[in-house]
């Protein structure tokens, strides 16, 4: 429980380039600076890779110029209290901006409010749900380096096998999933149903439709701190690595969007006949995918999770209801009709992801582009293009790619891909547990 001694406190959050929250905590009786919008942060915290380095080097946004400081200006809409801090404590999302006030070009929330901006230019509102896996695992991974499933859920130490839709799974952690949805519902969070997926201690939260890409965003970030806390608080660890065991389901973090006009109508309603703007905006977002791939599955790791056989898709192929595709249309009928992105992992940035996926979909509502044949449940996809497997390609895409830079700006383009090459790099120099098992013994 919360120590109801401590003073409560105002935390004001930023969030980075990997999905990963920076800020300060200030006491609440000194929240007057937070809402007057004069808490600084140094700029380049929204350069930061998954190592916590500014990459001044690479960059020249830090030390090289004087490591200047950015302005947090916090979004009211997202206060909410923190169920697991001392009594009274509360948590604000900002958007770096710099100190002339114009928004930073690598703040996330940045990024995606201008490309809602596009949408409001056309007098239109996208509505987005998330729906957000993730494991939840021993909390001794800091002792044996690695992951293991909860106790509850195994015996003699090996899973009970798959946990699909299992309610047994779900009865074993029920402490930790109900405190999972009393935080979710004391921060307002439009939580919806919680399953449990393949995996030993793997789950899936759905978030309910905003007409607010931004509050979306928002709250799929919240759902992820909120599962870490209350795994903390169980004496657990949850993970949003996109593949944390070799021989388990990877994690995924699936997009509903549909789109309203002024009138509250639904553009992507085919009205019981041709979905002709359903099929522009899926070609719009398959057209760009591998652009975007590098949005999608952000990390190294990322790309253990497109395995043929697997829900996760490794073709770049549309369907109706059809759960082994990229794009899945669960209903083109009415206002729920609407398109399912399947393609990124548990371990991408919402805001970053919401862009390149509304980016998609305005390409498609901008021009009349057609996807192809849809792929048929039992069939090969009719299509040759297929998301690449390998981190390091997925990086030069996106950094040679004019959607990208369209869509997220020049300047972040290379900000993004140059720090995203170097990690890549730094993985393929390294030598791994499974290179010396392999070869050392025989070569």
């Amino acid at each position: 429980m919360a120590d109801d001694t401590a003073p409560p406190r105002i935390e004001i959050l930023l969030v980075g380039m990997n999905g990963d929250l920076r800020g300060k905590q200030i006491p609440l009786e000194a929240e007057k600076k937070v809402w007057d919008g004069t808490v600084r942060l140094p700029s380049s915290t929204q350069s930061l890779d998954i190592w916590g380095d500014d990459n001044d080097d690479i960059t020249g946004l830090s030390l090289s110029i004087g490591d200047p400081d950015g302005l947090c200006i916090p979004d009211r809409r997202s206060l909410a209290p923190m169920p697991w801090a001392p009594d009274g404590s509360q948590q604000v999302l900002s958007t770096m901006h710099e100190l002339d006030g114009s928004p930073s070009f690598m703040d996330p929330r940045a990024i995606l409010a201008a490309m809602l901006k596009r949408y409001e230019d056309r007098g239109l509102t996208p509505v987005v749900a998330t729906e957000l896996e993730f494991y939840v695992v021993e909390d001794d991974w800091r002792e044996t380096g690695m992951p293991r499933p909860p106790q509850k859920l195994t015996y003699r130490g090996d899973p009970n096998g798959f946990q699909l839709y299992d309610m047994t799974a779900v009865d074993a952690l029920d402490d930790y999933l109900r405190t999972v949805r009393a935080w979710a519902k004391a921060q307002g969070l439009p939580a919806d149903a919680t399953t449990a997926e393949f995996g030993p201690g793997q789950f899936e939260i759905n978030l309910l439709h905003r007409p607010d890409a931004l509050a979306a965003a928002d709250d799929c970030i919240y759902l992820k701190r909120i599962a870490e806390q209350a795994a903390r608080r169980h004496g657990l660890k949850s993970t949003c690595m996109a593949k944390p065991y070799s021989d388990h389901a990877g994690s995924g973090l699936h997009v509903h969007a549909s789109i309203i006009d002024r009138k509250g109508n639904n553009v992507l309603d085919a009205r019981d006949g041709d979905p002709v703007v359903l099929r522009s905006v899926c070609a719009g977002m398959l057209d760009t995918m591998r652009d975007a791939q590098l949005i999608f599955a952000p990390f190294a790791n990322s790309y253990r999770r497109f395995q043929p056989g697997s829900f996760a898709p490794v073709d770049i192929d549309w369907g109706f209801g059809h759960r082994g595709t990229a794009v899945r249309i669960p209903d083109q009928n009415g206002p729920a009709a609407r398109i399912e992105h399947r393609v990124a992992g548990a371990d991408a940035n919402p805001y970053l992801l919401l862009t390149a996926i509304l980016g998609g979909m305005l390409l498609g509502l901008d021009e009349d582009l057609d996807p192809g044949p849809a792929t048929q449940p039992g069939e090969a996809p009719p299509g040759n293009r297929r998301l690449t497997h390998d981190f390091l390609t997925a990086v030069e895409d996106f950094s040679a790619s004019p959607f990208i830079g369209d869509v997220f700006g020049a300047r972040y383009q290379r900000l993004y891909g140059d720090t995203k090459r170097k990690e890549a790099i730094a993985h393929l120099r390294t030598v791994s547990d499974f290179d010396y098992r392999t070869y050392l013994p025989r070569i």
